[in-house]
């Protein structure tokens, strides 16, 4: 069992740069992956990113070179560095954790326009 909070959502404009963290109940060694989501409205759920219990990490193309997935061990912190984001960014983005089955947070909005 897991609970998962997201923070750091908000609005930005094109170009500009947001960091949202995904808070975890327990260590993130016992989490298999970490993953990263996000859902505009209308829109199937798409799947940007995740980081393994080992640091590895993996990225959708639509957002490789522009998002970065790292952890906070000590806090059970996992975070997703936004940058150069555009509008097409604009989404409820979600933190999902995987052990036995999988345990998604609440989800966090990120609007980003000018």
């Amino acid at each position: 069992q897991v609970q998962l909070v997201e923070s750091g959502g908000g609005f930005v404009q094109p170009g500009g740069s947001l960091r949202l963290s995904c808070a975890a109940s327990r260590s993130l060694f016992s989490i298999t992956i970490m993953g990263w989501y996000r859902q505009a409205p209308g829109k199937e759920r798409e799947w940007l990113g995740r980081i393994t219990s080992s640091g590895s990490t993996n990225y959708a193309d639509s957002v490789k070179g522009r998002f970065t997935i790292s952890r906070d061990i000590a806090k059970n912190t996992v975070s997703l560095q936004m940058n150069s984001l555009k509008p097409e960014d604009t989404a409820v983005y979600y933190c999902r954790a995987y052990i036995s089955g999988e345990y998604w947070g609440q989800g966090t909005q990120v609007t980003v326009s000018s």
